[in-house]
């Protein structure tokens, strides 16, 4: 099994059935939504791979599409919610000041005086920009930072670190 976090980057997920003759509902990730059929195969968390992906249509959150192997409403209800991911040497290269999450989970976020604040557990974008969950060093608690410039004005995927300037009180005083 290939490990996900490092070698698939997420592009879309699917969201069920589109009419009844087996096209599905996607949703793309990708910065040119259009482009996820271009990064095929895509492959779903459990190693299952759809080696063609053909977009029939553009629709409010996304695209229809036909999937290889996907015939009835039935294989297009089963994709429901099913995560999507492409291999990372099929996608192109980051742009300057841009990083694909897969890269920014793990790293250790020190604040602008070195003193640790925590690990990325994972990224989210509720749509008003993304943020870093962070987890705190000796907890199970987490924050989360805005992945913006002002908060977050250094991140070395070299040395695995982010250096973050937060908001006042967004992590305990330690």
């Amino acid at each position: 099994m290939t490990d996900t976090s490092t070698d698939r980057v997420i592009v879309g997920s699917f969201g069920g059935s589109f009419g009844v003759k087996g096209e599905v509902r996607l949703k793309s990730f990708c910065a040119d939504p259009a482009a996820i059929a271009d990064y095929v195969p895509l492959y779903s968390e459990d190693g299952r791979a759809f080696a063609q992906i053909v977009l029939t249509g553009q629709l409010k959150n996304g695209f229809s599409a036909q999937v290889s192997g996907i015939i009835t409403k039935e294989d297009a209800d089963a994709l429901r919610n099913v995560t999507l991911y492409a291999d990372r040497s099929a996608m192109p290269p980051a742009e300057d000041d841009e990083y694909y999450y897969a890269d920014l989970i793990g790293l250790t976020v020190k604040d602008t005086g070195g003193a640790t604040l925590g690990v990325v557990k994972t990224v989210v974008d509720h749509g008003a920009g993304d943020l870093l969950e962070i987890t705190l060093p000796g907890a199970s608690e987490t924050t989360f930072l805005p992945f913006t410039q002002a908060a977050v004005p250094t991140v070395d995927l070299a040395a695995k670190t982010i250096i973050a300037d937060p908001p006042e009180g967004l992590f305990p005083e330690g």
